[in-house]
């Protein structure tokens, strides 16, 4: 009774929350819509689909942000925003009622209240020769068509042909496939009915977001696109649709630091950053990392609203007791499986868990060397648990078995700092704790491509047997020598992404009652073009720069 009346109580308190944010918001649109110069020039297009469904996110904080910063610059914003435009999407899905109806009216209300005072645009969607309208900020609601012929077409596919389906030279279904592996959190799909079902209405809701948007483009002739990360199938199929059209396209993520974002050209879950090759952290860079390094070290930090220890304890007697049996200690750090950065790491093996079968044959070889197997604590995160979790792949090859595999879960709080200073070598797939690691002076062996691969900061083999050979190569080395440009590169690599490409909304967002939430703060309007993170994205945006702060 008491957890069920603190649930109501959280509920209500969402909800004024919710109600008075968007109170904030509507007086802020209309002090935008109030002091925003004439518009001239190509609009920017701001899609809006996969960003929160009754609440605002903290990429709806950016999006709503950067637009209005363009708008009192007297650039023309145009809002492409779903109305009940999907017969499924992602964040309305019910992984255990797939034919559960979507929660369309409260997301639209919620869609309604961050653009209230903007003039609606009505796109005519039969088939015309374009005519570009003259500048001005406007938006468009786009709702659902069933399209009968491609119904047809995909009404007795199975889910491995109706991942690799295309329709008129649309890759629809790899398009739909990493958004359905996220939402059933899961990388294995199963070929059941439901799975099926799920995987036709996105096939058959990415075609009308392809239709419509494409008409959308060719009516606004725009500059730019921008839009939340790319992965979930209404902002995959926007960006193919105008890449297709040589439109330049702009996705953003959440960044490194708390209440900041990261906006790209590139994709942002694969989080492309350009170092020069000259750069080196000074004497101040170096502490202002270390800073941060030490308390993320002592598990003091967040990702996207979400605090994953508590705290963190250190090897416990009974580990060390166990450890000295062995001649010497390797962790093996997994990943969550249907995360966003899945994607892009797998380029050596099929999935992690390809990768962790092969960690096992070696294991069986190895029994000289303690290997502790570390789960995600993302894997066990509320409301975002799971379907296919490492805990579950061990129990399956009964890794339990080995005399020499200490596991540990998602919700112990073991230190891997303390882990990692113990071993002789660190196996990752494409964990950040890699880069950690090298940055403290550890040889990594990565699997799968990671953010910090794009730069010489671990090792990462190329092929299957490369890895399976430098895995026994360092269990049987007495000494690993890991080149020097590996810390080098690591330490200015997490330095940018921390201090250069973390764009900071502090002053102007603030978690909301659920941390993975936000609200406005309140502030002047003129604090927007003042801020130094809104004058990089409109820089990036208008001039093509390229996202990161000066410092």
């Amino acid at each position: 009774m008491k957890r069920m009346r603190e649930f109501f109580t959280q509920r209500l308190k969402r909800g004024l929350v919710r109600r008075l944010n968007n109170l904030k918001i509507a007086r802020m649109a209309y002090l935008v819509t109030r002091n925003s110069p004439p518009p001239s020039g190509a609009p920017v297009v701001f899609f809006k689909a996969s960003t929160g469904i009754d609440d605002l996110s903290w990429n709806s904080g950016f999006h709503l942000l950067a637009s209005w910063a363009l708008r009192l610059k007297g650039i023309p914003v145009s809002y492409f925003a779903c109305h009940a435009g999907m017969s499924k999407c992602v964040l309305g899905t019910n992984r255990d009622q797939p034919h559960k109806e979507m929660p369309c009216r409260s997301c639209v209300m919620q869609s309604k209240a961050l653009y209230r005072g903007v003039p609606e645009l009505t796109v005519d969607h039969r088939p015309q020769t374009a005519v570009h309208r003259s500048p001005s900020t406007v938006i468009s609601w786009f709702g659902f068509e069933r399209n009968p012929q491609l119904v047809t077409r995909i009404e007795n596919l199975s889910v491995p042909k109706l991942s690799t389906f295309h329709f008129q030279d649309i890759p629809l279904g790899p398009l739909c496939l990493p958004g359905l592996r996220w939402i059933l959190r899961i990388h294995h799909l199963n070929d059941d009915e439901n799975t099926r079902y799920l995987f036709r209405e996105y096939i058959l809701s990415a075609w009308n977001v392809a239709r419509k948007f494409s008409k959308f483009l060719d009516e606004i002739n725009p500059r730019a696109v921008v839009l939340f990360n790319g992965q979930f199938f209404p902002e995959a199929t926007a960006r193919w649709v105008a890449r297709q059209r040589g439109i330049r396209v702009i996705t953003h993520e959440v960044g490194l630091q708390p209440a900041s974002a990261f906006f790209t050209d590139g994709e942002a879950t694969a989080y492309p950053i350009h170092i020069p090759d000259e750069f080196e952290l000074s004497d101040e860079q170096n502490a202002r990392l270390d800073a941060y390094l030490a308390k993320r070290f002592q598990g003091d930090f967040t990702m996207a609203g979400i605090k994953f220890w508590a705290e963190m304890k250190g090897l416990d007697e009974a580990f060390l007791q166990k450890a000295a049996r062995f001649k010497q200690i390797v962790p093996v750090f997994t990943n969550v499986i249907f995360d966003t950065s899945q994607p892009h790491a797998n380029t050596v093996f099929e999935d992690m868990f390809d990768w962790l079968d092969l960690v096992l044959e070696v294991i069986k070889e190895h029994p000289e060397t303690l290997f502790v197997i570390r789960a995600h604590p993302d894997e066990l995160r509320v409301r975002k648990s799971s379907r296919e979790t490492v805990e579950g792949w061990a129990t399956s090859r009964e890794v339990q078995k080995e005399a020499n595999v200490v596991f540990v879960g998602p919700r112990e709080t073991l230190s891997s700092y303390e882990l990692i200073q113990k071993s002789k070598f660190v196996m990752v797939y494409n964990s950040t704790i890699g880069l950690e690691a090298s940055i403290m002076g550890a040889a990594v062996l990565c699997a799968g491509r990671a953010r910090f691969t794009q730069y010489p900061t671990v090792f990462f083999p190329q092929t299957v047997e490369e890895v399976r050979r430098k895995m026994k190569e360092f269990l049987e080395a007495q000494k690993i020598d890991t080149p020097p440009e590996f810390k080098r590169n690591a330490r200015r690599f997490l330095y940018y992404q921390l201090f250069k490409t973390s764009l900071p909304f502090g002053d102007f967002l603030e978690p909301s009652v659920r941390t993975t939430q936000t609200r406005l703060k309140p502030f002047e309007l003129d604090d927007l073009l003042k801020s130094d993170s809104l004058k990089v994205i409109l820089s990036g945006v208008l001039e093509g720069g390229d996202f990161l702060l000066e410092e």
